[in-house]
């Protein structure tokens, strides 16, 4: 048994492309659209790591979500995690939970799926603006 992917439901597919792959940097590994059943699935991996992949499904016919808190969150290691959430913020995304510790981010995506940014190695000296940044929201 391997791991394959985790898939998650978004409304937007051009907003969610662009905060998954502009904003945290994941690369498309593959795309269907499959007409008959209205929807369209979106493989994306991070560079070096097309093993672990996330499948956006896209349904045609738009659904509310709401904001479950039964999935948990996608976790993402960053090389710089003050460079990975200065990009994001650049890009109008809120930084749920500042990396304060130089260590660990929330963000979430325009469906409301929550985004763990983990920095790689050793957490990384507390700087401003992250170490007096209040949360925002809930992730």
């Amino acid at each position: 048994m391997k791991y394959l992917h985790t898939m998650v439901r978004v409304n937007d597919l051009d907003k969610s492309l662009a905060f998954y792959c502009d904003g945290l940097g994941l690369v498309e590994m593959g795309r269907f659209e499959v007409k008959e059943g209205r929807f369209t699935l979106v493989f994306l991996a991070a560079p070096g790591n097309e093993m672990a992949q996330v499948e956006l499904t896209h349904n045609w016919d738009r659904e509310e979500f709401g904001e479950a808190r039964n999935f948990g969150h996608l976790a993402y290691e960053v090389e710089d995690i003050y460079a990975a959430c200065d990009r994001l913020m650049k890009k109008g995304v809120i930084i749920n939970r500042p990396p304060r510790d130089g260590r660990m981010a929330f963000v979430r995506s325009p469906d409301n799926i929550s985004i763990e940014l983990l920095q790689a190695g050793k957490a990384l000296p507390a700087a401003e603006p992250w170490a007096s940044m209040p949360n925002i929201g809930h992730w």
